[in-house]
């Protein structure tokens, strides 16, 4: 038996791996794991399947000129890379990269994929954070001054929890690490406290809520700012201990002046008399904490919503306190946590736009669905080579069908990927990554965002195959390639090496790190060999915890975690507000201008009446965005892709239960099986995320035999949250038809 962590999702639960002789026999919850304490999902004793998957690959793949591929060595592989990338190198700004979820749960990409894009200067970045959370990080950079310092609800110790566009039931924690977290909410009603549900579709969460308020789609910035309204008028406002560390608060009194509960009622679909129940019970409860999602993000108003969770958190004196929103102190620090330099006086967005639609950049990227259009509309600065990371953008990309028909008039396509899939069935050549068992894992970033401060080291389970070069190594690789070495050439323990001195130089030179000061050298021969875990040994033995190379000569290293394979646990978040406040005033900015910019948006949308169905997306306990779906025991059961309509909605559209729908937006148009049911409030209807495995040269047998349909085809790519470009797939207006 061995044990590991599960590597799926934010969750990290821990898990024990039965073997016999090369192949797992059965996967199962560990009871003495110190984080997960024997909680697992469907995913996680599935995890073999994707290890074992015949569909994964294990060589890279060359596609041939008639479309097909062929395995190929190494170094045939990386030789075709060099010939496909040598027409494009010359014009840098026509060379683009995408970035997938997997890569969060990835030992090595998350590790190496900054080292990528830095040593290979692409300013073309494209990634699935402006599908999911990329307001998330606006509010963050603007109100924080670090991007990726995102405060979590201490649902452990709170006594009343409102939550808003998450469903754990299904998705464990989001931007939040906490295993088994309906576990945790029933908790909190069993000593006394409230859990508030408010979502357009009562979900398995909101079923176990104490109440499920209905919303209208798009419209939760308009509730949340008529409860900051609340608040201001009521004089429920209590800043405690952030009175002198808060600048914007008199400004925020002003703006919020017209956003009413009555002013937003109609436009929320909740009486103005339980909004203002609500600001009240947030306000008055000792512990309180307001909790919002990928709903709140992937809608018409994602930055404004994410920004007035924390303000309301902020202005009940429930931020930076137990029971409030904290933020967690890892052993491991992430490398997101590392200001990029550009923004070292203060993030500025909009340095630059895309070349066809004039979209803004933010914090570095484009919204994923430019993509398409710089593909495929000639002229200077046209995509012509494109690098994809563990991503299917064709599935999860608003308005994917347009970047499938774009990908094919590259003259250079890589992706670095375990299988072919929707996307990389288009690429010129695929190098294959490891499974979950073939390498270590210590989760990168998601001990950011933890319930506690903790970690978990986990030892591969097999060898890679003779042969194997590992992802890290292949992102290096590649990088110098793309800088214009040759295959043959390329040095990659002397980049990595060239990496790490970069990384040790500038923590040694930060001011407040266990290293300040330190002489780099001496640190550098703590760590010879190559690779991601001297990354993570140093992030460990330089972060709050650890030995700081022998000045703290009883804290941790990466060798102690190995001698704890169940986890180390530190203990419950504690305030550090003065540790992660980067702002230039120094202070919490609670009313940014660029943010707040965004307000007279918001009002003109108070006006407009709802007069068609919206569409808004789901996600499922047994899959992990599109990436799941091969996995045959996690597929059994009823057809899960349908689309979900209330009955009086069914009725009106004239279609029926077990029936077939035509849904149609100004994007495009599909058929799918219909779900009638009355967990969906009256005016909207629900779609998963992540089906659509049809399309022909796919190599993903199970996935293929569910295929379902890709709601992405019905997202408009031009809608997006304006301030953060993230895409908007809540809330899209659509018509429905009998198929």
């Amino acid at each position: 038996m061995h044990t590991r962590t599960c590597p799926l999702c934010e969750a990290m639960c821990g898990i024990e791996v039965f073997v016999e002789g090369d192949r797992v026999t059965k996967v199962r919850a560990n009871e003495n794991d110190v984080w997960s304490k024997g909680h697992i999902c469907p995913k996680g004793t599935a995890l073999h399947h994707l290890h074992e998957d015949p569909d994964r690959l294990r060589q890279p793949l060359i596609r041939n000129d008639d479309g097909s591929f062929r395995e190929a060595s190494w170094s045939e592989a990386f030789e075709e890379v060099e010939k496909r990338l040598a027409s494009v190198l010359e014009s840098p700004e026509a060379l683009a990269v995408y970035a997938g979820n997997p890569i969060a749960h990835n030992f090595s990409l998350s590790r190496y994929i900054g080292a990528f894009i830095q040593l290979t200067g692409i300013t073309a970045i494209y990634s699935g954070g402006t599908v999911d959370q990329w307001p998330r990080n606006v509010v963050s950079a603007l109100m924080y001054g670090a991007a990726w310092t995102i405060p979590v609800p201490d649902v452990d110790r709170t006594d009343f929890l409102l939550m808003l566009g998450a469903n754990p039931f299904d998705s464990q924690g989001s931007l939040l690490a906490a295993p088994y977290l309906m576990k945790r909410l029933h908790a909190l009603r069993e000593r006394g406290g409230r859990f508030i549900v408010v979502d357009p579709r009562r979900t398995g969460t909101a079923d176990r809520a104490d109440e499920w308020i209905p919303i209208q789609p798009g419209t939760d910035a308009a509730l949340l700012l008529a409860m900051v309204r609340v608040l201001f008028a009521d004089d429920l406002v209590n800043l405690g201990r952030l009175t002198d560390r808060v600048d914007g608060l008199d400004a925020l009194r002003e703006l919020c002046m017209d956003f009413t509960p009555e002013a937003v009622e109609g436009t929320c679909r909740i009486p103005a008399a339980r909004i203002r129940e609500l600001a009240h019970g947030l306000a008055k409860s000792k512990q309180a904490v307001v909790y919002g999602r990928i709903g709140t993000c992937t809608q018409e108003f994602g930055t404004l919503a994410s920004w007035l969770i924390d303000v309301l958190n902020i202005l009940t004196g429930n931020f930076d306190e137990a029971g409030g929103a904290m933020f967690s102190n890892p052993i491991a620090w992430s490398m997101l946590s590392l200001r990029p330099p550009e923004f070292e006086d203060g993030f500025e967005l909009g340095r630059f736009h895309s070349r066809v639609r004039g979209a803004p950049e933010v914090l570095g990227q484009f919204p994923v669905s430019c993509l398409a259009e710089e593909i495929a509309e000639p002229g200077e600065g046209q995509i012509k080579a494109f690098i994809t990371m563990a991503g299917n953008p064709v599935l999860i990309a608003p308005g994917g069908d347009r970047l499938d028909e774009a990908l094919p008039k590259l003259d250079c396509m890589i992706s670095v990927d375990n299988w072919l899939n929707e996307t990389t069935r288009h690429a010129h050549v695929i190098l294959p990554g490891q499974s979950p068992f073939e390498q270590p894992h210590y989760d990168e970033m998601i001990w950011s965002w933890a319930l506690r401060n903790a970690g978990k080291y986990s030892p591969a389970l097999f060898p890679m195959p003779e042969g194997t070069v590992p992802e890290w190594a292949v992102l290096l690789q590649l990088a110098a390639m793309v800088q214009g070495q040759t295959a043959a050439d390329v040095d990659v323990e002397e980049i990595d090496n060239f990496y790490f001195v970069g990384l040790v130089s500038m923590i040694t030179e930060q001011e407040g790190s266990p290293v300040h000061g330190r002489d780099v050298e001496e640190i550098l021969a703590e760590h010879p060999t190559p690779g991601p875990e001297r990354i993570l040994d140093f992030a460990i033995r330089s972060g709050p915890w650890g030995d700081a190379y022998g000045s703290n000569p009883d804290g941790l290293t990466l060798e102690r975690m190995k001698q704890q394979p169940n986890g180390i646990d530190m203990g419950p978040l504690a305030p550090r507000l003065d540790e992660i406040l980067a702002t230039p005033s120094g202070k919490i900015e609670l009313a940014p201008d660029y943010i707040v910019a965004d307000l007279p948006r918001l009002k003109e949308r108070i006006a407009k009446a709802h007069d068609t169905l919206v569409l808004v997306s789901r996600r499922q306990l047994r899959s992990n965005n599109s990436w799941m779906h091969n996995v045959a025991p996690l597929m059994t059961g009823k057809p899960r892709c349908t689309l979900l309509i209330h009955p009086d909605d069914a009725k009106a559209a004239g279609v029926e239960d077990g029936g077939a729908a035509l849904v149609r937006s100004v994007a495009g148009e599909i058929e799918v099986p219909v779900e009638v049911t009355d967990e969906m409030m009256p005016g909207v209807v629900c779609l998963p995320h992540g089906f659509g495995h049809d399309k022909e040269g796919a190599r993903l047998s199970v996935a293929s035999q569910h295929a379902g349909v890709c709601s992405n085809i019905l997202a408009p790519g031009s809608l997006v949250d304006v301030p953060s470009g993230n895409a908007v797939v809540n809330g899209i207006p659509v018509h429905i038809a009998p198929g």
